[in-house]
């Protein structure tokens, strides 16, 4: 765990009388994040992800990112199409409500680390928070994400789970396993995102031809 979650660990003992601010994480938000990865620096430094499902404001928010190298494991390595070691880059995130104590999420995503070495600032966790996230990092390297798969599962979380999340006792996790290819169909970021059952909640719309 970095230093930054440590922090972030360390401040449990907010104000915890303050609502836990709620959020909707909506499956048409992936299209939205696709529409700005080209816009202007000004529109995509304004606002992201985590402002699209709370309704908050850039002001409202403190965030955090971490990166390491890893060795891809068998479970990585296969969705990927690389042999097992093949060097990832592993992206932690965490962002909360500055008058929150816990985050809304804990995220953990993955990159082939030579699909993106062509920009060694995506290499660089002192860039982020990067304006237009991951669908415009790719992009500087000449990648379109072509589709988003979401599975989603629940689970009681570990300790260490719900102590960062800061929830309440019996209140289980929703787990969102996000994999995003590429217009040739190639695997290009597998994303873990562990969400708090009390304040998430998850919509799905299913728009459907007519006869």
């Amino acid at each position: 765990m970095s230093k930054a979650y440590d922090v972030l660990a360390d401040d449990q003992r907010g104000d915890q009388r303050h609502p836990r601010t709620p959020m909707l994480r909506d499956n048409h938000r992936h299209q939205w994040e696709k529409d700005r990865a080209r816009r202007p620096l000004t529109t995509r430094a304004a606002t992201g992800t985590t402002e699209h499902d709370t309704g908050l404001e850039l002001r409202d928010l403190v965030f955090h990112a971490h990166y390491r190298e890893i060795a891809a494991p068998p479970r990585l390595a296969r969705p990927f199409g690389v042999a097992e070691g093949t060097p990832l880059l592993e992206r932690g995130y965490r962002t909360r409500h500055a008058a929150e104590s816990a985050p809304f999420s804990l995220v953990t995503s993955y990159l082939v680390r030579d699909l993106i070495a062509a920009n060694p600032a995506l290499l660089d966790a002192a860039n982020e928070p990067w304006p237009g996230g991951t669908h415009n990092q790719l992009y500087t390297v000449g990648i379109e994400i072509g589709r988003v798969e979401e599975r989603v599962s629940a689970r009681p979380p570990t300790p260490e789970e719900a102590r960062e999340l800061g929830l309440p006792p019996g209140t289980p996790v929703l787990l969102v396993c996000k994999t995003s290819y590429d217009i040739t169909d190639r695997v290009v970021e597998i994303a873990e995102v562990t969400l708090p059952g009390d304040r998430a909640d998850l919509l799905f719309t299913t728009p459907l031809e007519r006869w």
